[in-house]
């Protein structure tokens, strides 16, 4: 970064001087956790003498544990854009008015778990259902490794309980899809022909300002050889929306090349590779019984309210850490 000329080239600039951040919190937290862990070892010692420092002890081992694990989460991110941000859609399955408010509710989770972590959340689009809930909708998640992390909850929700949409109050099943996309700056390789676009104009639904509901702003682009179907309406001009939504067709595209790549070596290895869209990853029952219960790593969590509220910490490093084991 000092060297002559380096500041010339900003956008180049601008990418080093990221990641010099990235590489410097991280070192002042390994740094950090090294002399606490002196400071254990001598605070242990004088424990031993004296009892009354045993709770002071046991508070900075907490402390110490915690760091730690966190510091070790940063270790399981090895994907060429896992440190990035990501793009996360969530959309209704089967289930009718049911599975609308299922997908309503893992979309509530998944930003709080995004807030939570301190990361930047945006709402880019949000279909309402008919009677509740949601259709579908996007949001974009800006931090360090949100990407990595929300690719743990790719794949279909389940939910079990009594329908409050029912008017026998009969037990219903109902599922919701979370696809995610890493948000990427360079995608010269992602070549996008306008004539494979079939781009539709609404009028947006909810919050947005005060064209909301008088123009045609909010825009929904079908790429035809891919079907994959994007849709932007938080922005105010229809020409901004349709940019948004061109970057996030890039990102899914990106991401569906990806997922194809990772296929084929799957494949070349004799390996199952499970990494469809249509794979169910976690299982949410509130009645007969209380438990939310991920397939992938079998770790559970009894308190489903919890875990709705956007404590996910523990499924996700539980599958991360998986995942990083080798086969």
């Amino acid at each position: 970064m000092g060297a002559p000329g380096f500041w010339d080239d900003s956008e180049q600039a601008a990418k080093v001087s990221a990641e010099h951040a990235r590489a410097s919190r991280r070192l002042e937290t390994f740094s950090s956790l090294q002399r606490d862990v002196e400071d254990l070892a001598d605070l242990t010692e004088l424990a031993g003498e004296d009892e009354s420092l045993a709770a002071e002890v046991q508070e900075h081992l907490a402390s110490v544990e915690e760091r730690l694990a966190a510091l070790e989460e940063q270790r399981l991110f090895s994907g060429p854009y896992d440190s990035g941000d990501a793009l996360v859609s969530v959309n209704a399955g089967a289930g009718g008015t049911d599975a609308q408010d299922w997908a309503e509710m893992v979309l509530r989770m998944e930003m709080r778990w995004a807030e939570r972590r301190g990361f930047q959340v945006e709402l880019l689009e949000a279909s309402a259902g008919e009677e509740a809930g949601i259709k579908s909708a996007t949001l974009r998640v800006c931090g360090e490794n949100a990407y990595g992390l929300f690719a743990a909850e790719r794949g279909v929700h389940r939910l079990v309980r009594l329908s409050p949409f029912d008017s026998a109050h009969r037990r219903q099943t109902s599922f919701a899809g979370v696809e995610v996309a890493p948000v990427v700056q360079e995608t010269g390789e992602i070549e996008i022909d306008e004539e494979d676009l079939q781009v539709d104009t609404y009028r947006a639904s909810g919050a947005g300002g005060q064209h909301v509901n008088k123009t045609d702003s909010a825009v929904r682009i079908t790429h035809r050889p891919s079907g994959i179907v994007v849709q932007c309406q938080n922005e105010r001009s229809q020409s901004s929306n349709r940019a948004t939504a061109i970057a996030m067709l890039r990102s899914k595209l990106l991401e569906k090349k990806e997922r194809e790549r990772q296929e084929e070596i799957a494949r070349e290895k004799g390996q199952a590779q499970d990494v469809n869209f249509g794979s169910q990853i976690r299982s949410y029952v509130l009645h007969p019984y209380s438990l939310v219960k991920d397939h992938r790593t079998n770790h559970e969590v009894g308190d489903v309210q919890r875990v709705l509220d956007g404590d996910l910490d523990g499924f996700v490093r539980a599958y991360l850490l998986k995942a990083a084991r080798p086969a």
